[in-house]
């Protein structure tokens, strides 16, 4: 009986959060109201904030939802196999893809998902801890392969997607700044942490001669 109750809650919850996507996406967080979210679903709105404490609640759980489409395909991105750089590329990538695709899908959905990173919501904070949490397990691999630059695993992590920010970050998306196209971008990051072999002097002597002899 009590997983029966759960069950429903969970529907509830969910069928409550899909109307707000659709309603905050064609008309705005700000111009949508609990009755309109209410009324679509042939409920009350005394209905919806059993389910939801506050209109507040109802935006984050939005802002969870969209900001959760970016981390499952961030996840999938992070099982697959090769070099880290690759991976890593590829997570970045599913990330960037689903920003750039979102506005597409919800046109103004994105002022409050802007809105929920500027302000530090606990989602958002949430958000960046699970992607960080896919990142550095890959460059302590990369590591201990050799494939990376030495150093905390966990300050690489931040300081690459510190300079990826400006096309992984859900907020940036169709900001108008004059920045380096994706790829541009990744390969300045992949270049800084890719390991360069260390040359013996005797191996230095050598490809010095080479090129002088070329």
């Amino acid at each position: 009986m009590r997983e029966q109750i759960e069950d429903r809650t969970r529907s509830a919850r969910r069928r409550i959060v899909q109307a707000a996507i659709h309603f905050y996406g064609e008309m705005g967080h700000k111009k949508t109201t609990v009755a309109d979210i209410a009324r679509s679903l042939a409920m009350s709105s005394a209905s919806v904030y059993r389910f939801f404490p506050s209109r507040r609640a109802i935006e984050e759980a939005v802002v969870e939802a969209v900001l959760e489409e970016a981390v499952s395909a961030a996840a999938e991105a992070a099982h697959g196999s090769g070099p880290a750089l690759r991976r890593l590329g590829a997570i970045l990538k599913a990330i960037a893809d689903c920003n750039e695709g979102r506005p597409a899908k919800h046109r103004r959905l994105q002022d409050l998902i802007t809105l929920a990173v500027r302000q530090n919501w606990t989602v958002v904070l949430t958000y960046d801890d699970r992607i960080r949490g896919l990142v550095r397990p890959i460059i302590g691999t990369g590591q201990a392969r050799g494939e990376l630059q030495g150093g905390s695993p966990m300050a690489l992590t931040c300081c690459l997607l510190e300079a990826m920010d400006v096309h992984i970050n859900p907020s940036r998306i169709g900001a108008a700044t004059l920045r380096p196209s994706f790829e541009e971008m990744l390969s300045f990051c992949t270049s800084a942490l890719r390991r360069v072999p260390f040359l013996q002097p005797a191996e230095m002597t050598a490809q010095v001669q080479l090129k002088v002899a070329g």
